[in-house]
């Protein structure tokens, strides 16, 4: 499927996402760096187990993306959402999570983001929950991997 917003291309779909652009996105983003050759492939291979995802184009550069895990009946997780810095604040991120809630509407959606980006969910109709009454429990393996050496 795709989808024309301000004059950009959103295709949907887990398949053929170039792992080079995803890697660009993430550096973008400061969410990866240097990452090793043997390490590259985890880029498109992310999207092989995701339940949706979209991604931005213009031309043929990829300029942002969002990808979800769901069950498809009842919850919904909100991944990666990465827009391009000099796309940012453009409408692109927003466009995204709609699309991903319209998949699932009746559907509980969640994300796990920074604090700085709690508005931007609110602007989507998400509730910021009060962290002392309701949690997250994680555990984050690339801070284990750092550890050890493998990032």
């Amino acid at each position: 499927m795709y989808l024309y917003f301000n004059g950009l291309i959103i295709r949907e779909g887990t398949e053929g996402v170039p792992a080079e652009d995803v890697e660009r996105l993430f550096e973008n983003a400061g969410w990866a760096r240097n990452t090793p050759e043997w390490q590259k492939e985890k880029f498109s291979l992310i999207f092989k187990n995701s339940t949706w995802a979209f991604t931005v184009w213009k031309e043929n550069e990829m300029i942002a993306m969002i990808r979800v895990i769901s069950d498809q009946v009842m919850v919904a997780n909100i991944l990666d959402l990465v827009v391009l810095s000099e796309y940012r604040g453009t409408g692109i991120g927003k466009k995204l999570v709609e699309l991903c809630v319209q998949k699932l509407p009746h559907g509980d959606w969640f994300t796990h983001t920074s604090s700085n980006n709690f508005a931007f969910y609110e602007k989507c109709g998400f509730e910021v929950k009060d962290i002392s009454l309701n949690g997250t429990c994680a555990y984050y393996g690339y801070i284990q991997a750092k550890k050890e050496g493998h990032r």
